[in-house]
């Protein structure tokens, strides 16, 4: 008898294990329970942190480093990619809008909205068009900032003036001055150059579901704060449609990081995509599924927002479809309705009293679930 093969497919769980971590914990897990079996370890994202690690890491990439600005200005180096291209396919960049502008790289204390800045995500987009990339994707999931990618377009040359005729100051509060928009210096390559902003929420620019009020309080803001940032981004967009013609801000997904997802729009001709959807094309996770006799994957919580465009459900939508059986665990499981389209859900808390020692523990706890699944798996398709 052949041996089983088993996909591998996480996302990271976020605050202890990148997906390839999480991947590689499984991996002694599954072995021990299914002697012989054969992995395929394929760490996966949906735009936020970790895409270009996993990106990279299943097509044999490169990475770079830049030196480039965080949300608050001060000089940083930030990791970028371009995956390995196969079959004739287009060099392309990938980009992680998080390694500059990041809710990661400030404490709690530092969390500022209305004085963060995605000019360091426009430094990383001008680094790749600098290395001669001309097919750039954009993920845009962690982020601290809500200036509409405001930011952004003042480091790749365009100005944004309030009625002196000075540039705004960094950060979406300084959005409500604004008087004009001079985009003659914006970078040319842009105009040749293919963006693909790869996004997992479907909010507007602004309004009751948009960036301010939707986000900003994860990101430091109170609510009043986040209704000014709201007013601040809607006075934005009127600016940038009458000054640049475009008119953005009520695409789906245009609120992203921030607004950041706008900004892209507006400035780069950017097109918004399902971040998982270009990651899972990019590792031929579909071919993968069909060399699989199971698939596993798993993410730190399985909850009902798991559902919204997220990795995990991304993979066993993809395996259903494939008529493959699909696992995946759980730091934490919350709810009927998560563990829904999955054929088996394994927590790697079920014995812990909280969170901090599951935090401490991960890779262990992982492991130690991913030796369930497999047993779970031998007992049900008895290899």
């Amino acid at each position: 008898m052949a041996p089983m093969r088993i996909l591998v497919a996480p996302q990271e769980f976020k605050g202890t294990l990148t997906a390839r971590l999480a991947a590689e914990a499984m991996a002694p897990g599954l072995r021990r329970a299914l002697p012989g079996v054969e992995l395929d370890l394929v760490p996966l994202a949906d735009g936020g942190p970790g895409t270009v690690e996993a990106l990279v890491e299943a097509t044999s990439g490169r990475y770079y480093e830049s030196n480039v600005h965080d949300p608050l200005g001060r000089p940083i180096s930030a990791r970028w990619g371009a995956p390995g291209t196969q079959g004739g396919a287009t060099p392309a960049a990938i980009i992680e809008m998080a390694a500059a502008s990041g809710l990661a790289l400030l404490r709690p204390d530092e969390l500022d909205p209305a004085r963060a800045t995605t000019f360091g995500s426009g430094e990383l987009v001008q680094a790749a068009l600098d290395a001669g990339y001309r097919r750039l994707l954009v993920g845009v999931g962690g982020s601290a900032t809500n200036d509409g990618g405001a930011g952004l377009a003042q480091a790749l040359g365009a100005r944004l003036l309030d009625a002196g005729g000075l540039d705004l100051a960094p950060g979406g509060g300084a959005l409500a001055r604004l008087a004009r928009i001079d985009a003659s210096g914006l970078d040319s390559r842009l105009r040749e150059t293919d963006v693909v902003v790869l996004a997992d929420v479907t909010n507007p620019l602004c309004g009751p579901e948009g960036a301010s009020l939707v986000y900003g309080a994860q990101k430091g803001a109170t609510a009043e704060a986040a209704r000014e940032l709201d007013a601040a981004l809607a006075h934005y967009a009127a600016v940038a449609r009458r000054d640049l013609g475009v008119d953005a801000s009520d695409a789906a997904g245009a609120g992203a990081a921030g607004g950041l997802a706008y900004g892209l729009i507006v400035f780069c001709g950017a097109t918004l995509r399902a971040g998982f959807e270009v990651v899972a094309e990019a590792v031929d996770l579909a071919a993968r599924l069909q060399r699989s006799d199971l698939v596993v994957t798993g993410e730190g919580r399985l909850d009902r927002q798991s559902g919204f465009g997220k990795t995990t459900a991304g993979v066993a939508r993809l395996a259903r479809e494939a008529g493959k059986p699909v696992v995946a665990l759980a730091g934490s499981v919350e709810g009927d309705e998560a563990a829904r389209p999955f054929d088996a859900v394994f927590s790697l808390t079920p014995d812990l009293a909280g969170a901090d020692e599951a935090l401490a523990r991960a890779a262990e706890l992982l492991e130690r679930a991913a030796e369930a699944a497999g047993a779970w798996a031998k007992e049900r398709f008895g290899t």
